[in-house]
């Protein structure tokens, strides 16, 4: 009776738990410094959400950086200019948000090591609902912002 009333709450418990993180995908990642010396860098990638709930990411985690932000670029009196996205990013149900050079994307700031080319870079990505999801990003400083691809030239594999 007891081995019942338990797994019928574990079932009940496992039921409740919010979309897993498994279900986001992380897709066509990098990640770049201006230059070797730079004490700053940013990855790029993009999140997709097949399921049917919406999520949002709310932090980046990596030892690279001091810190590591998630970032946008505004304009204010004709500059761009970066900040920081505290609410995060909407990951839409059924949708993906694309992080890129010129708008959202994760921010290393202080680097604590040089990040060259071919290196990779572990970031952990914090879901609202889904949870954590750490991914290893390859450093390509010398890619270009077209060939990042996103229904550009230059991306294939759909």
């Amino acid at each position: 009776m007891k081995r019942t009333s338990l797994a019928a709450t574990a079932a009940l418990f496992l039921s409740a738990l919010p979309l897993a993180a498994a279900d986001l995908m992380i897709h066509d990642a990098y990640a770049r410094v201006a230059s070797p010396v730079a004490k700053a860098g940013a990855a790029f990638f993009e999140i997709r959400n097949p399921g049917d709930t919406a999520d949002r990411l709310i932090d980046a985690r990596s030892d690279v950086a001091k810190k590591t932000e998630l970032h946008t670029h505004v304009m204010q009196d004709g500059v761009a200019r970066m900040v920081q996205l505290e609410d995060g990013i909407e990951i839409p149900a059924g949708g993906a948000v694309l992080l890129q050079r010129g708008g959202n994307h994760v921010m290393f700031m202080g680097l604590t090591k040089p990040l060259p080319d071919g290196e990779t870079v572990t970031v952990t990505l914090v879901f609202e609902k889904a949870g954590e999801l750490t991914v290893e990003i390859p450093v390509d400083s010398a890619r270009s912002a077209d060939a990042a691809g996103h229904g550009h030239g230059g991306h294939t594999g759909h």
